[in-house]
């Protein structure tokens, strides 16, 4: 999202704060909807405790636009513009994508080796949306 934002508006960081907001929320709506389905039992019907339960699990898709959010938010203080700010709102998404795969993977109980290799996957992943902005002249 962060990577096709081209707001010029007049207020156009309170516009990518709330796209990001809101993405982060649909995105997370649809992973919930689509756990609590995917998980259900066959012949079970799925009842809003099970879809409260896989809310619970996909929080971190809704927290992961925050980080990006408040940096955009902050951006005017750092003095950046708002190519900068697309820029810096980026790499923090790609940082918390890499770091979380690092944690999630060790949490997991895999080796710091393994976790090392869910982050480079992730930051090669992170660095094809780069280099797709870059690629765009976004």
């Amino acid at each position: 999202m962060i990577a096709a934002s081209s707001t010029a508006g007049k207020f156009a960081r309170f516009e990518t704060v709330v796209l990001l907001l809101v993405t982060g929320l649909v995105f997370w709506m649809a992973h919930t909807y689509a756990r609590a389905v995917g998980e259900r039992s066959i012949g079970r019907r799925l009842t809003w405790s099970d879809v409260r339960e896989c809310g619970r699990r996909e929080r971190p898709i809704v927290e992961a636009a925050i980080l990006p959010a408040a940096m955009v938010a902050i951006s005017p203080v750092l003095g950046l513009g708002l190519t900068t700010t697309g820029w810096l709102a980026l790499a923090v998404a790609v940082a918390q994508q890499v770091g979380w795969a690092y944690a999630g993977a060790l949490q997991a109980t895999s080796s710091h080796r393994v976790a090392g290799v869910e982050g480079a996957i992730n930051l090669v992943f992170g660095l094809l949306i780069v280099a797709a902005k870059a690629a765009l002249g976004h």
